[in-house]
């Protein structure tokens, strides 16, 4: 499960604060696209509830050679490859639950996984959370967007060198991921392959320069993809990831409720949540919860524990 214990990366650090300066003019165009803070970041039911948790939908196989291909460091298709490939598909589902993604684990543990999505109001960094997360050394996935990673370059830093942390992509402008331009939560998504591609690739190179490897693992803005737009990410070398247990609403959810849908997953559940909301419920509903769900036995893993490598 790892431990706390950072290691200094100040080399790292001095290319990330460099990098995000070019990463504010790069993104200042995204400023007006709502960070999807509170019900509309991650939505639950329609009327503000947890999210029904969906069937598996997993294809391993597909999966494996997905994250097979970017560890062994083979070149991924660009943008004209991906045009060619996908350009004439029309995708036939849209939601959280999509072929292709994959929502739960075959594991015996609970993976968390929390998104810091960047943009106005949605940039700051929950450190009650994350000191709970250490002190009862519970392992985590975190999903951070390029916006938010252009606010934080040190903290991201240090983040990507905890053990305790594993970082994943959440997306360039934090767009629903569509290549119809379907919307979500009354967020634009991106509106067709090429901007696909972008919102994609974008975040992940800025990850590989932040963590020196491939992200594994991506969730859009909104949690919402076409069936195509997953399809396009394995094609470029992440599994494409959502939930079973909606553990804060979007940041919305008191402490309580918190406490109770985060403590009732059980193993292989992926709980989604947010750590770039400090002000909101989540911090308080974790350290409720999880000293509760560890005395009863549940374990914890990184999606890159629990999912086939």
């Amino acid at each position: 499960m790892g431990d706390s214990t950072r290691r200094p990366i100040a080399g790292r650090r001095s290319v990330l604060l460099g990098m995000a300066g070019l990463m504010s003019v790069a993104l200042a165009a995204c400023t007006g696209t709502s960070d999807a803070a509170g019900p509309t970041q991650v939505p639950g039911s329609a009327s503000g509830g947890p999210a029904t948790p969906p069937p598996v939908i997993a294809e391993i196989s597909k999966e494996e050679e997905a994250v097979a291909l970017a560890e062994r460091g083979e070149v991924l298709p660009g943008k004209e490859q991906i045009l060619k490939e996908f350009g004439g598909l029309q995708p036939k589902e849209w939601g959280l639950h999509v072929t292709g993604v994959v929502d739960s684990s075959r594991s015996p543990h609970v993976a968390l996984t929390f998104d810091a999505c960047g943009g106005p109001g949605g940039a700051a960094c929950d450190q009650k959370l994350l000191s709970t997360l250490r002190a009862l050394k519970v392992p985590a996935t975190l999903f951070v967007n390029s916006r938010w990673i252009a606010a934080n370059p040190v903290l991201a830093a240090d983040l990507a060198a905890e053990p305790l942390f594993e970082l994943a992509n959440h997306g360039t402008r934090h767009l629903p991921l569509s290549v119809t331009g379907k919307s979500a939560y009354g967020i634009t998504g991106t509106a067709g392959v090429a901007e696909v591609f972008d919102e994609l690739t974008g975040n992940q190179a800025v990850m590989r320069g932040l963590t020196g490897k491939q992200p594994r693992f991506f969730r859009p803005g909104t949690a919402f993809y076409d069936e195509v737009a997953a399809a396009m990410t394995r094609r470029l070398g992440m599994v494409p990831v959502n939930f079973t247990v909606n553990g804060d609403g979007g940041a919305t959810y008191p402490p309580q409720t918190v406490a109770g849908e985060v403590g009732r997953a059980k193993a292989g559940d992926i709980v989604i949540s947010h750590f770039n909301k400090p002000g909101s419920g989540t911090a308080e509903g974790y350290a409720r919860v999880l000293p509760r769900m560890l005395d009863s036995g549940v374990t914890f893993a990184q999606l890159g524990q629990v999912l086939p490598t």
